[in-house]
């Protein structure tokens, strides 16, 4: 069993370190999993502009992107990367497609607790899923929010990841993956429970690229 009364999981140190963040003597809330059900239940829809930095396990960034993302609930998402590549997944609720306009490429795998190519992705589910498939740790800091999730289960492709909220509202996800590489996102323009047309979560595959189907 994890002790969760006096250590702060690292990749919250170091997402925060990299960030230029400091974190004072952690303070764990037995009512974790409830206080992040309180932030996502009301969450119909959500969209925003992102900017996103991958971090080495020293804090070198290693690449950054920016784009925009549209979250509608449950289990769709549009993520577009717009800058310094161009990069779309999509997920429909039953399948998410990764598509490549350079390598002008779509990777399709059906939508599972275990999809996380872009952590936002996680938002778009269950909220009881959520809480049911991660340890849920909360930290107060500056005025925000955050809580820390830990997989249960080692079939994951992240090992902890940290939503930041300022009052209600997202503003920041880190993860950390198994090799230590981190990724932090920033989201501004935000909109939250706005109308979002359901077509933007359909995903027509241009002609001529290469399809990869994935199975589980």
């Amino acid at each position: 069993m994890r002790d969760t009364q006096t250590k702060l999981p690292s990749s919250l140190v170091l997402a925060a370190s990299a960030l230029g963040l400091t974190f004072g003597a952690p303070v764990w809330a037995d009512d974790a999993a409830e206080r992040l059900t309180e932030r996502l239940d009301p969450l119909e829809s959500y969209q925003a502009t992102f900017e996103q930095q991958i971090l080495d396990g020293g804090g070198d960034r290693l690449q950054s992107a920016r784009g925009e993302m549209w979250l509608s609930r449950p289990g769709m998402l549009r993520w577009e990367v717009e800058a310094p590549y161009s990069q779309t997944v999509v997920s429909d609720g039953d399948d998410v497609y990764m598509y490549d306009p350079d390598l002008e490429q779509v990777t399709v795998q059906a939508m599972d607790d275990r999809v996380s190519h872009t952590p936002a992705l996680l938002l778009s589910g269950r909220v009881s899923d959520l809480t049911e498939s991660y340890e849920v740790f909360y930290e107060q800091e500056g005025g925000n929010d955050v809580f820390t999730l830990v997989p249960i289960s080692a079939d994951t492709l992240f090992e902890e990841l940290s939503m930041v909220f300022d009052s209600e509202t997202l503003t920041e996800l880190w993860m950390m993956d198994s090799t230590g590489q981190r990724t932090a996102i920033t989201f501004s323009n935000i909109t939250l429970n706005g109308n979002i047309a359901r077509s933007m979560f359909d995903f027509d595959i241009p002609e001529g690229t290469d399809v990869i189907r994935e199975e589980f």
